[in-house]
């Protein structure tokens, strides 16, 4: 089939442009109705947060009111200040009372546990010096040195733990035999050793442990370590001493 197109070009045009003048206008109508809603949402916020802050501001008046009329309040908000103040110079403040948990901690179970009988603390040097006295003599004097050179101090913050040694290097004092209360021999002796700051750090550093060791220290090498006349001439003064009186 042969079709024939009998309208003019210039009238085909116009009506192209009747066609899309018709749908410009409707989406225009579309638009303009969508922006309308838009603004009228948003006014419904906005009125909505207006009438809310009136509200809350009317709330903070009143209580403020009401805080105005108590009486001294300037000393009472002064002594709260202060506290807020005391709490956070205690909770950054040393806590030297760890010194007394690292000192219960490193002493050896039996048979080789001391006795202390002075505990020194010098902050500037940040040194402890023991004094004590220990039943099984030299071999827990040693057994008491490589635990706390073998103890560590962990700190946990949150997921963050971290760990230093307690110390490095122990001072040797006096080493003497002498007898206790009860008049038994024992070993007595002193030393010192520079702590980790670590040890006393302020409780919002976060959680503070001491770790000694778990598994037994072994004794043959501090064994060696002493001459063998130091033994000797204690033991020879000893039974001296020990026929001296027999013979009185």
């Amino acid at each position: 089939m042969i079709e024939i197109n009998l309208i003019p070009n210039v009238k085909r045009d116009w009506l192209k442009t009747r066609a899309m003048r018709n749908r410009v206008i409707s989406m225009s109508f579309l638009i303009g109705g969508a922006s309308i809603a838009a603004v009228v949402a948003l006014a419904v916020i906005l009125g909505g947060q207006l009438a809310a802050e009136v509200v809350q501001n009317s709330g903070i008046k009143d209580r403020s009111d009401k805080l105005m009329a108590v009486e001294d309040l300037n000393k009472v908000v002064t002594i709260q200040n202060q506290l807020s103040k005391i709490n956070a110079q205690h909770s950054g403040k040393k806590i030297n009372s760890r010194i007394f948990d690292v000192v219960s901690a490193v002493n050896p179970p039996s048979p080789n546990n001391v006795s202390f009988s002075s505990i020194k603390v010098n902050p500037e040097l940040k040194t402890i010096t023991l004094e004590g006295s220990a039943a099984n003599g030299y071999g827990a004097l040693e057994t008491l040195k490589k635990t706390i050179l073998s103890t560590k101090i962990r700190t946990t913050d949150g997921a963050n733990t971290s760990e230093v040694e307690l110390t490095k290097d122990i001072k040797d004092g006096d080493t003497s035999f002498g007898e206790n209360s009860e008049g038994k021999k024992v070993l007595q002796f002193s030393f010192s050793f520079e702590y980790n700051e670590a040890l006393l750090a302020p409780a919002n550093n976060g959680v503070v442990s001491v770790i000694t060791p778990t598994t037994k220290i072994d004794m043959t090498d501090s064994r060696q370590g002493i001459p063998d006349s130091l033994f000797k001439s204690k033991t020879d003064n000893s039974a001296k001493r020990e026929n001296g009186n027999a013979n009185r």
